[in-house]
């Protein structure tokens, strides 16, 4: 009985080229909120704000294939490099032009970079999911406040750092308490012990002046959810992902009233 070899078909062909997006719909969030609370801080929307936002999330979707070569390193996936060089290229070209016009961005640039090589060896070592290896992710991802800013303003101030460390460290506190629940943590005392040190610091960058006291107060919204998974730590460890998703993200939101309205200018 001779069999017939199978070809695939065109469809199949083009279907391994359909675009890629990431899968974190978190980090969208992330983004999101970071960016809009350094937007607010600039107290103005132009074009150069919106390309800051096309160029911070094109480059987070470009780490996706990235990540995804590399874990398939022994062969070369056509997709994964086309998508990542269209995302990529795409977010380099807008950051140069962003950066012509505001040279101050190079800063930025610089950062992001080395989270994505330090992301990168991560990967290569599997050990993406890391505590120390998130925390570099969410700093990255949060550079977004101070990029919507200097993109904006032209120039950079102790307000827009102070909105990427607010939005670091308050966005961090999720990784806690979803290694916890995952059980890859054995206590919730290291998620205590690292709420006790952003607050610290946040009171820190409020006290010398980076932060309004208003805008260091919303950190603690991340300590009424951390005291909310310590009253209920049965419910949060059994409890359906999608509350879970829920109560991260009425968290983000309410963050992100406090923060932008605190520092947009006041009604006359």
């Amino acid at each position: 009985m001779t069999v017939e070899p199978t070809f695939p078909t065109l469809s199949h062909r083009l279907s391994q080229y359909r675009p890629m997006l990431s899968p974190e719909h978190g980090v969208y969030i992330v983004l999101l909120v970071s960016f809009i609370t350094g937007a607010a801080a600039a107290q103005t929307w132009t074009w150069q704000t919106t390309l800051a936002l096309i160029c911070a999330f094109l480059g987070f979707q470009a780490e996706h294939p990235l990540v995804l070569q590399i874990r398939q390193r022994k062969s070369l996936k056509p997709r994964f490099l086309i998508w990542g060089m269209i995302y990529g290229g795409t977010a380099l070209g807008i950051a140069v032009y962003l950066a012509l016009r505001s040279p101050t961005l190079l800063w930025l640039y610089s950062g992001a970079l080395v989270a994505l090589g330090v992301d990168s060896i991560a990967v290569w070592q599997r050990e993406q999911k890391s505590i120390l290896n998130e925390m570099v992710t969410f700093t990255a991802v949060c550079l977004a406040a101070p990029l919507a800013y200097g993109a904006t303003t032209g120039t950079f101030s102790r307000l827009a750092i102070g909105l990427w460390l607010l939005n670091s460290l308050f966005f961090s506190t999720t990784i806690f308490a979803v290694k916890w629940r995952k059980a890859k943590l054995s206590s919730i005392r290291p998620g205590a012990i690292y709420h006790a040190i952003a607050s610290l610091i946040v009171f820190g960058l409020y006290g010398s002046g980076w932060l309004p006291w208003v805008t260091a107060l919303a950190f603690g919204v991340a300590l009424l959810k951390f005291g909310l998974i310590c009253w209920q730590q049965q419910w949060y460890r059994k409890a359906d992902i999608r509350a879970v998703a829920m109560l991260e993200t009425c968290s983000a939101l309410l963050f992100l009233s406090i923060v932008s309205l605190s520092v947009l200018p006041a009604i006359r």
